[in-house]
């Protein structure tokens, strides 16, 4: 899978200027990792036998670094893999990936599933949890293709390696076909995908810590939020100069809040509309209120 500018220079975050990616349906969608496929206008995909199609970009997901692209099969036939469950992976079960690393394609690595509900970052720089650690060989290049069980079923999409050299070194990770398949559907059908969130943006963690105020602190309100009509504050910002903090919430349904990342982990595993209790601090008193979660991307 590769993606160009109009010039023809490669522009993916691959040293081959190449990733990997798998068909989810046969009329044509592709899945791969966002960090594949940004910065790029233009692309294509290859198959086993060498056939190549241009691509188009449906949606992404840059929170968990998921994206679509759509093909148009002109008859070919595109068996989709199939999709298993990653809820029910065990530490120790034998699994293969399959990518195309350093840009030799088809290439397939084998190993066991090292470590589960591991945490990482995306390119937003937000958690994405339960991620799967495996020994498999995975290589810049690999990112996007899929990790299979010994059945030859989806159970993760292979995304980052830990290396201190850049290439493997047997802590390879890859997010959970779970997330994956409640991702994809809704990209498909809308083009983009809404997470659940409180209609806020925030301010950055080293801002609050610099003002010396715990948990998450509100910078703006978004139009018609859920949060405005809870009676959420934001912060008071006269050109680029913080006048007064807005409140910061420090929980969550029971969970405490500390960072932007704590906030993203706890509203990751809530569904769009459920009501949240919400504990804040205003002026140095803790208060608390209700939330209904609205999308937001």
């Amino acid at each position: 899978m590769r993606g160009t500018n109009r010039s023809g220079t490669i522009v993916l975050d691959e040293p081959q200027g190449a990733g990997s990616g798998f068909v989810w349906d046969p009329k044509g969608y592709v899945v791969t990792n966002f960090h594949v496929v940004a910065g790029g206008n233009a692309f294509t995909v290859t198959f086993a036998d060498h056939s190549t199609f241009d691509a188009v970009h449906v949606g992404h997901d840059q929170v968990h670094d998921l994206a679509v692209l759509k093909i148009d099969p002109k008859g070919k036939s595109l068996p989709a893999l199939p999709v298993g469950a990653s809820r029910e992976l065990l530490v120790g079960q034998r699994v293969f990936a399959i990518g195309n690393p350093f840009g030799l394609d088809q290439t397939l690595t084998t190993g066991i599933i090292s470590g589960l509900n591991r945490e990482i970052l995306s390119l937003a720089q937000t958690p994405i949890q339960g991620v799967i650690q495996t020994d498999a060989a995975i290589n810049p290049g690999n990112s996007g293709g899929p990790l299979l069980d010994s059945a030859g079923r989806v159970i993760g999409m292979n995304t980052q390696i830990r290396s201190p050299s850049g290439a493997s070194a047997g802590v390879g990770f890859a997010i959970p076909v779970d997330t994956i398949n409640r991702i994809v559907p809704q990209i498909i059908r809308t083009g983009r995908y809404l997470r659940p969130g409180l209609g806020v943006v925030m301010l950055e963690d080293w801002v609050a810590a610099r003002i010396g105020v715990p948990g998450v602190v509100i910078q703006q309100l978004l139009p018609n939020s859920a949060a405005a009509s809870a009676g959420l504050r934001p912060s008071k910002i006269v050109g680029n100069q913080l006048v007064a903090a807005g409140d910061a919430i420090v929980a969550i349904d029971g969970q405490r809040v500390a960072s932007r990342a704590d906030l993203f982990r706890v509203l990751d595993s809530q569904e769009i509309g459920n009501e949240v209790s919400v504990v804040y601090l205003r002026e140095g008193k803790e208060e608390t209120t209700k939330v209904k979660l609205v999308g937001v991307e």
